[in-house]
């Protein structure tokens, strides 16, 4: 059986960190106007909309990092190569798209350049997931096969 290093356990305590900090951004988001209005100088017909793009693309992450959380139960123990997993890849492409097509929207009624580079990377991101999702199902079959001929 595959030992696990140290950097399984650190890339796992740095998820788990990320998943609180992201919950509890989102859940200050809401409070967010007075900061929103003094360092990015939004008007009034903007701060609702902003709100609502930082809350709906703060909530997919956090479920991407929800998502990962998951399969990393799966590989410290000891067993990553399940069906579970490419799920979890697959709902973490959808995930993906999606804070893509918020941005896109948000683009609509404010550009800037660092939306584009959000785009594109959320984008990546899940064409990268897609195909991690192919290949882990590749294994799973392996997997199996090979345990059957055992």
């Amino acid at each position: 059986m595959y030992k696990n290093s140290f950097v399984h356990y650190v890339s796992k305590i740095c998820v788990d960190v990320l998943f609180i900090v992201g919950i509890i951004c989102c859940l200050f988001v809401p409070f967010s106007k007075p900061w929103l209005v003094y360092y990015f100088n939004l008007q009034d017909e903007l701060i609702l909309p902003m709100i609502l793009v930082l809350i709906a693309s703060g909530i997919a992450s956090v479920y991407i990092l929800w998502q990962l959380r998951v399969m990393f139960k799966t590989l410290i123990g000891g067993n990553p190569f399940v069906l579970k997993n490419v799920t979890c890849l697959r709902k973490m492409a959808v995930a993906s798209m999606l804070i893509s097509i918020i941005f896109c929207i948000k683009s609509l009624f404010w550009f800037t350049i660092s939306t584009i580079v959000i785009i594109l990377i959320f984008v990546i991101a899940c064409l990268f997931c897609l195909t991690l999702k192919d290949l882990f199902k590749q294994a799973v079959y392996y997997k199996d096969e090979n345990d059957l001929t055992v």
